[in-house]
Formats: C-alpha cells, structure tokens, sequence
C-alpha cells in the first residue's frame, strides 16, 4: 500500500454555485453532497474558467486559463498538448482514470489518463464547428436550444441520465477491482444537471413549481438591454420568456436533476465506503459551469454572469478541517497545483493557480475573481474581473458592467449604465489589464477560430455539418439542426 492518499474527483455539468443544500439554498436536495461539504471545506466564491464545456474543462486539467492555452470554445479543445494533473499524477505513481464526460478531442491523444472508461469527448472529434462563426451579425442560430428546455423539460428519460447510471456502476465496479492497489485517482464525471431536464416522477415531485422562485429580472421589460445579452438571445434563438408556468417548471425540474446528480455520487460514496477506501481518500467535487435558468432572459449559460460562472467547490479528506466553509476566492485552476500536491510532485510556479491546502490555511493572499469566455453566443470576448462585492464585464468593443454583489447578487443594476459605475469600472478594468489584454486575447480566439474553419472547409462547409443540440454519450448519434442566420 502506498502513503499517498487516493483521490476521487467527482465532476458534473452545468451546476451553478448555490444551487445545493450546503450552500443554503432552501429548496434543493444534495444529502451527498452535503455531507461530503460537511467532512471538508466548502469554497464559498469559486469560478469556473468559462462559462462552456470544452474551455472548463481544458483549465481543470491544465491549471491554465482560455488565454494561455488557445482551448476556446466546443470546437478548438483539449488534445493532451498541454501538461495536465492527470499527466503529473500518473508521473508520479498514480494510476488515473476517467469515467464518463470528460469532453476532450479523442481518447486517441494522451489526455493523461491510465484508462479512459466510456469516455465522452467532441462528436467525432470535430464538435460544435457552427460555433466557431462567431463575431459578425450573420452568425448561425443555435436552433434547438430553446426547444430543449421549453419542450423536452419533464416526466421521463434521456440518453444522458442513462448516461449518468452507467458511470456510477462503472465506478463502483472499478472500484470494486481496483481499491486496494494505490495510489489512484478516479474522476467521475457526470453530464447531468445539463438539459435535456427530463427524469422520473418521484425527483419532478420533490419539487412543485409553484414552491420555486423566479428571477428578479422575470419579464422582458425588466432585463438588461445590453448589446452583449441581446446578440447572446438571438443567437441562441431565445424567445421573451413570458410564461411564468413553464420557466417555473423548467427551473423545478433542473433541481430535480441536481438531486438525480447527487443521487449519483451517493451510490458510488457508499461503494466506497463499504470497501474501506472512503476515511482515508481526498474527495473533491465540482461542475464546468453553472445554468442560468431564465435569469437576464437566458436558458444555458453562455454569459459571466454569476449563475452560469459561479461553480460549487468541496473538497474533503484526511488532514483538512471538517465543516469549513473559506470566503476566499478560488478558481478552476486552482485544482492542477491541489492534485499535483496530494501527488507529492513539485509545482510549476508557472500556473496562475495556487494549492487550495495552501488557501485553507491563509497562507494565499485574496485575489480577484477572472474568468473569460470565447465561444457561442458570444459577439466578441468577454472578462470577469471581481474584487470583494465589485464586479465588472468587460466586453470587448462594447460597454463595460459593473454590478455590486452585496447589494444587487442578481446582476440586474449595472452601476454603468446607471452612471454610477465609472469609477470601479476604470479601477477593475486596470486589474484585469495585469492578467492579459482583452483586445489582443479577442483577436487571437477570433484568428484561431478563422483558421480552424478554414481547415474543415470553410464557412459554407461548416455551416452544412448543422448546428449540435447536444453532445450525445458515446454510442448515440448526435442530434442535429440545419442551421439558420441570426438575421432571420
């Protein structure tokens, strides 16, 4: 047996910060979750890198954000070029699986792990290539996106929750085989709470709609007019979201989905448990990104906008304290330099990201929150710079937000636009220009994404390949819409 600890990374999609028991939200059930959180430490203010799959998921295995490795969008995405934790663990000893979604370019680059267990990476290690004609007023519609949520919300089954059942037997059975020849670190990665939010009666019945409560914002004369918000609804083909029932039902069956998530992690928590391997292993959980869920007239995320950046954190196991909740924030690529630690390799001063040991123990001076975003829905780049309550968008050629957290967690004042928010906005944007520049950072994603057209064919070619609904689990043909100009 081996004296370093063994590592189980759950992973999820599409959960947003507050959205569980732990965090104090009054209606959504997490017991596992919880009492993962309740053994551990709790980061309260954690970003995800970006607020889509592909580039998230590229910084959690990196440690590197969108800007420092090209990983832009559902298209350009990880190949196993850039070092990641999965690489430095198995250098060191590990043995390191995956299971489930891990959303890379194919199993056929090393993505750093020992085995790669019904892995789901890009549809045909191509992806979402509409996506990529980004930037101009004729981009493509994302068609289907809003008959995801509005018709496919509800009783029944998806290929992805079905998905979810056979990641959770095939961890239990790896773990079953394999528990006692450490170390291991075994990701989990689940595609729920992503949409479609369709599951069984007895999870749509833990929560009746009309127990669940709307934006601030609900109603088209109450949300943000901003040019970066209005390209985002049209291109993902977003109707004025009226009908108070139906946002209500969407928004009760993606809580239902969390739990169906957590429910997940129970079995495969308990299986651990019984074989002995639990007390003794750090567990860390965490989600790509988050869901807006009507909020700011948007269903998906696809925004820097609190609900679809902000992710849960937890991390527990031996040597951290038990029930702690930290304030500071903590990012996505704070994980990389975390495992390479456990691991008990030496850490690459290189990485914007520092050891969340280090964070829990006050040793981190606070940082600002960051996060950029490159891909669908998006005219042109955007940034997050946050410090305490003050926050700022930065978009790229249009104009700036500033929303204060404290008094508006919403997002739905934006202090520029009121002519109050000038100040901060200089103040942060002078922060963010430390970590790049957003203008030259635009360019090069928007030069990337030209060239990547261009190898598969060009625009005309692209636009033939349809526009992606969503991307199915391995062995399921991907569901495709002919594509549609914005203009229409």
């Amino acid at each position: 047996m081996s004296d370093k600890p063994n590592l189980i990374f759950f992973m999820t999609d599409n959960h947003t910060r507050n959205a569980l028991g732990c965090y104090g939200h009054p209606l959504v059930r997490t017991p596992n979750l919880d009492r993962i959180a309740g053994k551990g430490v709790r980061f309260t203010t954690a970003y995800s890198a970006s607020p889509v799959c592909c580039p998230s998921r590229a910084t959690l295995a990196t440690g590197r954000y969108p800007h420092q490795t090209g990983f832009w969008d559902n298209a350009i995405v990880y190949d196993g070029s850039v070092p990641s934790w999965m690489h430095r663990m198995r250098e060191q000893g590990y043995t390191t699986v995956g299971i489930g979604k891990l959303h890379y370019r194919s199993s056929e680059d090393d993505n750093g792990f020992s085995e790669e267990i019904m892995p789901m990476h890009i549809v045909d290690g191509k992806g979402a290539l509409v996506h990529l004609l980004r930037g101009h007023d004729d981009e493509p519609v994302s068609v289907g996106q809003w008959e995801l949520y509005l018709e496919r919300t509800g009783v029944g089954t998806t290929v992805y929750q079905d998905y979810d059942r056979r990641i959770t037997a095939a961890a239990i059975d790896w773990l079953k085989r394999n528990s006692n020849r450490g170390p291991w670190a075994l990701m989990v990665s689940y595609p729920s709470p992503h949409p479609p939010f369709t599951l069984p009666q007895r999870l749509i019945d833990l929560y009746p709609p009309e127990r669940v409560r709307l934006p601030e914002d609900f109603g088209p004369d109450r949300r943000s007019k901003h040019p970066a918000i209005e390209h985002l609804r049209r291109q993902k083909g977003t109707l004025e979201i009226t009908d108070e029932a139906a946002l209500r039902r969407i928004v009760a069956a993606y809580y239902a989905l969390i739990t169906h998530a957590d429910e997940q992690i129970g079995q495969v928590m308990r299986a651990a448990d019984d074989l002995g391997v639990l007390s003794s292993a750090r567990v860390v959980y965490t989600s790509d990104h988050g869901e807006l869920t009507g909020a700011h007239g948007v269903l998906g995320k696809f925004s820097l906008f609190e609900g679809a950046i902000g992710v849960p954190m937890i991390l527990s196991g031996p040597g951290l304290p038990a029930g702690r909740a930290v304030t500071d924030t903590v990012h996505h690529v704070d994980l990389m330099p975390t495992l390479v630690a456990l691991a008990g390799g030496a850490q690459d001063t290189s990485l914007p990201g520092r050891p969340l040991g280090e964070v829990i123990a006050g040793k981190v001076q606070p940082r600002p929150g960051f996060a950029e975003y490159h891909a669908t829905g998006s005219f042109a780049g955007s940034f997050l710079l946050r410090h305490g309550k003050d926050k700022l968008i930065y978009h790229v050629g249009m104009p700036r937000q500033v929303f204060d957290l404290a008094a508006d967690p919403e997002e739905c004042r934006d202090l520029v636009e009121a002519g109050t928010g000038n100040a901060v906005a200089d103040r942060l944007e002078a922060e963010l220009r430390k970590i790049c520049d957003p203008e030259a950072v635009d360019a090069q994603a928007k030069a990337d994404q030209r060239a990547h057209v261009a190898a598969w064919g060009g625009r005309e070619a692209v636009l033939q390949t349809g526009a992606l609904v969503f991307s199915p689990p391995p062995g399921i043909a991907a569901e495709r819409k002919p594509t549609a100009s914005i203009r229409a």
